[in-house]
């Protein structure tokens, strides 16, 4: 069945409106448009309501994504509405109404576009338009602004008594193009999908204008000369030091994953003498505190305090968020609501630096930062036109703690294996360390591709999904500099980290004769020292989270197995394997678990063989190269070639929360030898 003409100007619409962060936040808001289809049960024709779907993002809806009602169905609702106190049964019966099948779940908004007697109808969250709708005396601003055109609506939580007002106001007044809702957002109104397009960019840009004419030049107050904002450099180093303890504090009831910015918006707020009063009164709209908490916490310190200092503010803040939000919690909760969902801030302002989100993945984490901007915007806005005026602290907690938003948590799909840890691989552009990173990927973990090769790096994290799954990062493992640049760009991209996979490594087969000190260096550099040098930072960051961690040595059998010509290999992987041992004595009282996997015999996919290794083996015992890997089956106990997603597989035995009190293990990924069997 082709698409709808109707349907299809309503995506473009959609499109439209939601890529453009002036007219609504990602995710938020919604459009819906009225058409005539024949029901295919009946032969007759149905007068059908298209909406956006609950959860949907508008700049990237798609048809899947509405939710396709019978309006005449819909309308007849009106006779069964039992009344406000009871308004949100009514989105159990929305059900009933849909036309066809499959589509997406109506949202709560669904009364507001089918009640109101336009064919297209707009609700976005445009900064502009919230600053009016938050600020003290809104409802005369708008009328400034807008005179008879845009009207006001008072605070009302989303739900089928405002899709009642609203349909009442579009109705008494045929000058009205759409309405303000106080505290929350702006909806449109139109005979045709152009006209309702248009009445929503018209009346977004006249806010905006309406603000630049009108509004103070400082609406943050005086700059605080003791928050002036570190250079670039020095921002994005501070940033990386601070975010390992700063994810720990965001992740005490339940872990996150985290995102930092620092732009111009961020750090002109944080140096506003008004920024813990506004900071303090929290975001308004929904959509922003339902991502956001209702308020941030701000690190108070001076930005270039000493690290020590800075962290010992950070914990005491804790402490003190935490004690808030939980009276916060009591004072407005009633028998019925949901239990406390956790009381760490999902936003940390620092001043001088920038700010910190959290979320239960990147995604998340970042939408989260964007919010926050938003509400910087909405702040900027009311505090230049008025006085920044949210909605209660009660609403907000009617919002944050609905029964309508614990069933859609309730609704989500049971996360991965490995959702919210962040794994650093290195050597990780091919073979084993590839393979490796593909698999921690699909088991939900965020991915840092550390390679020398950065092009191939590059190439599989944007494979893996890109920067809200995997980032590259150029790592040479025998330099601590290049080290210590990798683990801070994993810090600010994804808050800290959790998983250290160190398989970067090179083979050179020589006997002993003809092994030069060159030789032995630089296999004991890039192997020995190099996993030392990367399990050293990592130590460091993890113990700094607080929350345990996991690092695994790519070992090798040659660690037990005392094979000819390989003198300077086989030294080296003992020498690995030894280092597993000694972390896992040493960070155990910390929560780290340290182990390996000794594999034999990987040849396909396997860079080390490609490189020169597999032709020098092969030579030796006699064999084509290209029947290297079959060799080495028939060596083992089990006959079968071992391959680079075997070992991927045993790191995420590892990981993958059945052995979670194990460390200091080698597990063995030969096919079988028993010269190598541990003793």
């Amino acid at each position: 069945m082709s698409t709808p003409k109707v349907v299809s100007e309503l995506l473009a619409r959609s499109n439209k409106l939601g890529a453009e962060p002036r007219f609504t936040n990602y995710a938020g808001g919604n459009t819906s448009a009225k058409g005539v289809l024949a029901n295919p049960a009946t032969g007759k024709d149905t007068t059908v309501l298209w909406v956006k779907g609950s959860g949907g993002d508008l700049g990237t809806l798609k048809e899947a994504g509405l939710a396709a009602l019978d309006l005449e169905k819909f309308k007849d609702l009106v006779n069964v509405y039992p009344g406000v106190e009871r308004e949100d049964e009514m989105v159990a019966l929305f059900d009933y109404c849909a036309f066809g099948k499959g589509g997406a779940a109506p949202s709560i908004d669904t009364s507001m576009h089918g009640l109101v007697e336009f064919d297209h109808v707009d609700h976005l969250h445009p900064d502009s338009i919230i600053a009016l709708a938050t600020s003290k005396g809104g409802k005369k601003l708008t009328a400034e602004c807008f005179g008879e055109e845009i009207l006001w609506v008072d605070w009302r939580r989303p739900g089928f008594q405002l899709g009642l007002d609203m349909a009442k106001i579009a109705k008494e007044n045929p000058k009205a193009k759409g309405c303000v809702l106080g505290g929350h957002g702006l909806t449109t109104w139109g005979v045709t999908s152009k006209e309702c397009e248009e009445r929503s960019i018209w009346a977004i840009t006249k806010a905006e204008e309406f603000i630049k004419a009108k509004g103070k030049a400082d609406p943050f107050g005086k700059k605080e000369s003791k928050y002036a904002p570190l250079d670039s450099a020095k921002r994005k180093e501070r940033a990386a030091a601070l975010a390992p303890y700063l994810r720990g504090i965001a992740s005490k009831d339940v872990r996150m994953l985290g995102s930092f910015t620092d732009n111009d918006v961020v750090l002109d707020f944080l140096q506003g003498s008004k920024l813990m009063a506004l900071a303090a009164l929290g975001t308004s709209c929904p959509d922003h505190f339902l991502r956001t908490k209702i308020s941030p916490m701000v690190l108070d310190t001076k930005p270039d305090a000493p690290l020590d200092e800075v962290i010992k503010r950070a914990n005491e803040l804790h402490a003190e968020y935490r004690k808030n939000y939980a009276a916060y919690y009591d004072r407005n909760a009633k028998k019925d609501s949901p239990a406390m969902r956790g009381a760490d801030p999902l936003v940390i302002l620092v001043p001088g630096v920038g700010m910190f989100t959290y979320g239960k993945d990147k995604q998340t984490a970042r939408v989260a930062g964007e919010f926050y901007i938003n509400a910087i915007n909405v702040m900027r806005g009311a505090e230049a036109l008025s006085t920044y005026a949210p909605i209660a602290e009660s609403e907000k907690f009617r919002i944050e703690y609905w029964d309508l938003e614990e069933a859609k948590l309730k609704r989500m799909p049971k996360p991965k294996p490995l959702a919210g840890k962040i794994a650093l691989v290195t050597g990780a552009a091919s073979g084993l360390g590839k393979a490796t990173a593909e698999r921690l990927a699909a088991e939900g973990a965020c991915v840092v591709v550390a390679d020398r090769d950065l092009e191939g790096a590059t190439k599989l994290a944007t494979e893996l999904g890109g920067k809200d799954k995997a980032i590259a990062v150029a790592m040479d493992v025998t330099s601590e500099d290049a080290i210590a640049d990798a683990m801070a760009q994993t810090m600010l991209a994804f808050g800290g980290i959790d998983i250290v996979v160190n398989n970067a490594g090179i083979s050179i087969a020589k006997p002993i004769t003809e092994t030069t000190v060159a030789d032995w260096d630089l296999q004991l550099d890039i192997m020995a020292r190099g996993s030392f040098l990367v399990s050293r930072e990592a130590a460091k960051a993890l113990k700094a989270q607080g929350m345990g961690g996991d690092i695994i040595y790519i070992s090798s059998k040659n660690s037990v197995f005392a094979g000819s010509n390989n003198v300077a290999y086989g030294a080296t992987k003992a020498a690995q394997s030894h280092q597993v041992r000694l972390l896992a004595v040493e960070l155990g009282e910390f929560g780290i678990r340290v182990n390996g996997i000794n594999p034999d015999g990987v040849v396909k996919g396997s860079g080390i063989f490609a490189g020169g290794w597999g032709a020098n083996r092969a030579k030796q015992y006699g064999v084509e190269e290209s029947k290297l890997g079959e060799f080495y089956a028939q060596r083992t106990i089990l006959k079968k070639e071992v391959l680079p997603e075997h070992i991927a597989a045993a790191v995420f035995v590892i990981l993958g929360g059945d052995l979670t009190l194990t460390t200091g293990l080698h597990i063995p990924v030969d096919g079988g030898v028993a010269a190598a069997f541990l003793r």
